[in-house]
């Protein structure tokens, strides 16, 4: 019998989703645990999958809508997969007979739901007749068939696109796109009244150019925003609207970390299975200087200031539906390496889309990494209701004075700290970064720090 599709528990605190896409298509056969449509939270996507064998009898809501969980999305019923024709043709003789469509400058091809009643007779004729049939040495139904003589189409002309280069309806509707493209805008002569030396007028050209809607002339595209990316668009514009938000900057000289990660990294690989990055170095750095500095680990909530006394450290991950902050959790209780294999297993999965709403829960202190992009200087935005983030910068070899002695070369990272200047004080915020920066340039610290 047939199956509702339901939007499923979010995870908390999560009550509605976009609808992303769906990845059957009404008609299409459907397995039991296979996938079908793909929701999208404030956080995370995720796939919601059939319970069911059978097919997507019915789409309930389309893309870009927004469901709250619970609610019924589309249909599974009983099948093979093998109906949607009958199914179509069932709903051209319910729906009965319409007026012919006038072509207009452009042709509008009708979507499948806008059939002329040429077309639904073309549908008639296709539930009783062969699927495909050879015309103008080209396999192509009757439905495709019948588009191409009402457009003058000559269906020799047309490279299909089907298996065995059968003609689809898809490679026609292009074909006639082409042909009745607008032309590019012309020079045109108005006549302008203008003096010459004898007081005569004579007419002098104006360039007159044809207005066409940008999308159709393919110079502007609409990209229909993830609802990942209209969050962060928010959360954003909140976090500089609602904290006083401030900057630090100060540099950290990277010899002595890039000297260990030299010596270092082939034994920590073999036994961690995971490389030595600068990461777990300022994750440690980050938990050190937070316990010497508790007010940057903190929130508020109204009047006020809870303090946390644990450390879960969110690092900033670029991905290609934008930027997400998974958490690693208890991070002053973890070795570099379980720190390494954690940020490493996190990153993977938020490439992969694979990041739980459990993976993005919290965090009590940001660090996001735009070295590895090539930036050398920036002002990181609060990941509220954090009160500060640190920002790691492009390594570059800087002339430094040694001693006030010597000048050498050495690799340096400019560092910024961007915190809320309603809690932190000026001189807490400076004092914090500066111990990052001396944690950095001494490891050793670091393994009293843990």
């Amino acid at each position: 019998m047939p199956a509702e599709i339901h939007v499923p528990e979010l995870g908390e605190s999560v009550t509605d989703a976009t609808i992303g896409r769906w990845l059957k298509s009404e008609g299409d056969a459907v397995t039991a645990g296979e996938p079908v449509v793909e929701l999208e939270t404030d956080k995370i996507n995720f796939e919601v999958e059939a319970e069911q064998d059978g097919v997507l009898q019915s789409i309930a809501k389309g893309e870009g809508e927004t469901v709250g969980v619970g609610e019924a999305i589309g249909t599974i019923g009983e099948g093979n997969g093998a109906v949607p024709r009958a199914a179509k043709l069932e709903r051209v003789e319910a729906e009965g007979p319409v007026a012919e469509h006038t072509q207009a400058t452009e042709p509008k091809i009708a979507p499948e739901a806008q059939e002329t009643e040429a077309e639904r007779e073309a549908i008639r004729e296709e539930a009783d007749a062969p699927r495909e049939v050879e015309d103008g040495g080209r396999r192509a139904s009757p439905l495709v068939r019948r588009l191409a003589q009402e457009y003058g189409i000559d269906l020799a002309e047309v490279s299909g696109s089907g298996s065995g280069g059968r003609v689809t309806r898809e490679d026609v509707e292009r074909l006639i796109r082409e042909q009745y493209r607008p032309a590019a805008p012309e020079r045109q002569r108005s006549e302008r009244p203008a003096s010459t030396e004898d007081g005569r007028t004579e007419e002098r050209p104006t360039i007159q150019e044809a207005s066409a809607p940008a999308a159709e002339d393919g110079r502007e595209e609409r990209v229909r925003l993830s609802r990942r990316r209209q969050t962060i668009a928010q959360r954003l514009v909140e976090a500089q609207q609602t904290a006083a938000m401030l900057t630090t900057f100060n540099e950290a000289d990277m010899t002595a970390v890039m000297e260990l990660r030299r010596r270092r990294k082939d034994a920590f690989e073999q036994r961690y299975g995971a490389r030595l990055g600068f990461m777990s170095f300022f994750t440690k750095a980050a938990v050190g200087a937070l316990k010497a500095f508790p007010k940057i680990n903190a929130e508020l909530q109204g009047n006020e200031l809870v303090l946390k006394h644990y450390y879960d450290i969110g690092v900033a991950v670029n991905t290609d539906d934008g930027l997400v902050v998974p958490v690693v959790r208890n991070a002053d209780f973890k070795s570099f390496g379980e720190i390494e294999k954690d940020i490493a297993e996190l990153a993977q999965k938020a490439r992969d889309g694979r990041l739980s709403l459990e993976d993005l829960r919290g965090g009590t202190f940001t660090i996001t990494n735009g070295g590895i992009f090539g930036s050398l200087v920036s002002t990181p935005i609060l990941n509220i209701p954090q009160v500060a983030i640190l920002g790691m910068h492009k390594i570059q070899d800087r002339p430094v004075a040694v001693n006030g002695q010597v000048v050498e070369i050495h690799p340096m990272m400019y560092l910024a700290l961007s915190y809320d200047h309603r809690i932190v004080d000026g001189a807490d915020a400076v004092s914090f970064l500066a111990r990052i920066k001396e944690l950095i340039e001494d490891p050793e610290f670091l393994l009293l720090e843990g």
